[in-house]
């Protein structure tokens, strides 16, 4: 679930830079996509591109975004990217009973994994009862499953061949959304499931890495993992077993092979997709006015969804816990980060207009809310949500008042004189980041406060979020949609994703000490309020209170929302366009026209 994002317009004169920069890089790696393409097979194929190599080819072990999953997965429904309503997937039909605590799926006939073995309710009680609901197999999955205030699973029992139940202990309004979780193969994951290793933990933890030859990987998406070369590419292949058909009968997805060119740095992705070696990128707002001077001679589309569902934020490791003996966050800085007034003063020197201006170039707008903006949950500064507009004398004026001050060189120090200053950490290669972090830097500069940026690799800095736990600050993103529950593995402080102040899961280094505010507590029994209440009215007014709260005491300081824009060659036929999902979320329906 964590987000990449999207980069930066550049000058003539720095676009000659960049361009001499990846020929020298092209010479000496000489893995140039486009060649690729050339010496590939002439079938219907797509070339897309990735910013960072993927962490496991195991879903219920995975927290990043994007991940192969989107290909390769597929539950028991789906939901459309353009109505936003749950659609029949591996179920043919549902049935909810009148108490509303039943569920009783039916699933489509014959339906098949990727190796030609049957697809059955077995697999679907396996993957609930033997995965998702094990509390020995540490995955971010269970939060959104878990029912009330005791937090309890549901129950999932086979009927017959065709017919499985689930049952709650009590209504819960997002349950048909959650039964998007992607369907696991019994047959070829049950043993490792039950087999231990010397440490008593399933070997299921250690399946599916991405050192797994392709050929083991049982999947039920529309594509299969086909090859994986490390820093280079992830190829996909059509799944002959996938169960969508055209309108006439024929077999999905019709683009028989996709690439996934990993690529590092997104200047790099702008350079493949212009010379021809990809099919379609992201577009960052600095490179949209060029682009779009170019779309009818280099044969192209941009399509533009209006701001993304995707949320981008500040924030700060409010951890207090210690791992042997050794606090996680010096407890000086522990101290200022957990200070309200200090997160709000942060917020208000944060020039977020300029940054819309200069970095986004216009095509972004202000966040203030952890839920998006699409969905029918969310709280607008309209209806009363808080705001942080630049305010540089508000900033000073609350941390005047929290007991800071300024020393005689105009520099921000606390009550005991220590300087004000703290690491801030991005993803390198995400050019809009970058940029950001160094705005961010400026911006804190003019209220005394010192900020040490650093960029990293992708996976380094999701080892510090969520295992090492060692980090001051960072700017992430995380995914966003139309159902507010799908946030309930960050909001609830045990989630998995909770990552302001992370609790490690079961398989990982304890901490000693953490704790959790009582408006972190708050906001985690709305979460549960909300997932309960049938009465659409009363569920939204919830919501609403969720995002007063998260506003008052910032653990995400909202930055911009971007616009979703991408391009697509023209070659490809039934592109359906949406900020929720972007150009490919309907794939197993797109066409591609071969190439002369």
């Amino acid at each position: 679930m964590y987000a990449a994002d999207i980069y930066r317009k550049i000058f003539r004169q720095s676009w000659i830079w960049v361009l001499l920069a990846f020929w020298i890089a092209i010479a000496l790696t000489g893995c140039n996509p486009s060649q690729y393409k050339v010496k590939a097979a002439q079938v219907p194929q797509m070339v897309d591109d990735i910013l960072s190599d993927p962490k496991t080819f195991n879903y219920p072990l995975s927290q990043e975004f994007p991940n192969v999953f989107s290909l390769t997965a597929q539950g028991l429904t789906f939901q459309n990217q353009l109505s936003g309503k749950e659609e029949p997937a591996l179920a043919e039909s549902w049935q909810i009973s009148d108490d509303k605590l039943k569920i009783t799926f039916t699933l489509r006939p014959d339906l098949k994994w990727s190796d030609g073995k049957p697809l059955t309710v077995d697999d679907v009680v396996f993957t609930y009862n033997d995965v998702y609901l094990n509390k020995a197999i540490p995955t971010d999955a269970r939060d959104v499953l878990r029912v009330g205030e005791s937090r309890q699973l549901p129950t999932v029992r086979k009927l017959d061949e065709r017919r499985v139940e689930f049952t709650t202990p009590e209504p819960f309004a997002p349950f048909l959304s959650v039964t998007g979780l992607p369907i696991l193969p019994a047959h070829a994951l049950k043993e490792s499931v039950n087999t231990k290793d010397n440490e008593g933990k399933p070997l299921f933890l250690t399946k599916w890495g991405v050192d797994t030859p392709p050929d083991q990987i049982v999947v039920n998406g529309p594509y299969k993992i086909e090859r994986y070369d490390s820093s280079q590419r992830i190829i996909f292949r059509r799944n002959p077993y996938y169960w969508r058909k055209g309108p006439q009968g024929q077999s999905q997805p019709y683009i028989e092979r996709v690439v996934w060119e990993i690529v590092e740095n997104t200047d790099t992705s702008l350079l493949q997709f212009r010379s021809g070696g990809l099919d379609t990128v992201d577009i960052s707002p600095e490179y949209f006015s060029l682009l779009k001077s170019q779309e009818k001679q280099g044969h192209f589309k941009i399509y533009n969804g209006g701001p993304t569902p995707s949320k981008l934020f500040l924030m700060f490791n409010l951890n207090k816990g210690q791992r042997n003996g050794k606090p996680l966050v010096n407890p000086i800085k522990s101290r200022w980060f957990n200070t309200v007034e200090f997160r709000q003063a942060v917020a208000y020197a944060l020039d977020r207009q300029t940054m819309i201006n200069n970095i986004y170039r216009g095509l972004g707008t202000a966040q203030n809310s952890p839920i998006a903006e699409q969905s029918p949950y969310y709280f607008s500064p309209k209806q009363g949500l808080k705001v942080y507009d630049y305010n540089l004398t508000k900033a000073k004026e609350l941390l005047l008042k929290a007991g800071f001050k300024y020393n005689s060189s105009n520099q921000l120090v606390d009550a005991d004189l220590n300087r004000v200053r703290f690491s801030l950490v991005t993803n390198a290669g995400n050019k809009i980041r970058e940029a950001m972090g160094s705005q961010i830097k400026q911006d804190l500069g003019k209220i005394g406060i010192q900020v040490d940026y650093n960029a990293t690799a992708f996976n380094t800095l999701i080892d510090k979020l969520s295992n090492t736990l060692d980090w001051e600050s960072g700017l992430m993103g995380l995914t966003g949609g139309l159902e507010a529950n799908d946030g309930a593995n960050v909001w609830n402080p045990q989630g998995g994703l909770h990552v302001f102040n992370q609790k490690p899961s079961a398989s990982q280094k304890p901490i000693q000490g953490w704790e959790a505010a009582p408006w972190e507590e708050e906001i985690g029994k709305l979460y549960i309020q909300a997932a309960r209440e049938l009465d659409e009215a009363k569920r939204k007014a919830l919501y609403a209170k969720t995002q007063q709260i998260t506003q008052e005491y910032l653990p995400f300081i909202h930055m911009i929302g971007e616009y979703s824009l991408s391009a697509v060659r023209d070659r490809f036929e039934g592109i359906k366009f949406s900020a929720l999902g972007g150009p490919l979320w309907n794939i197993y329906e797109i066409q591609a026209k071969l190439d002369k």
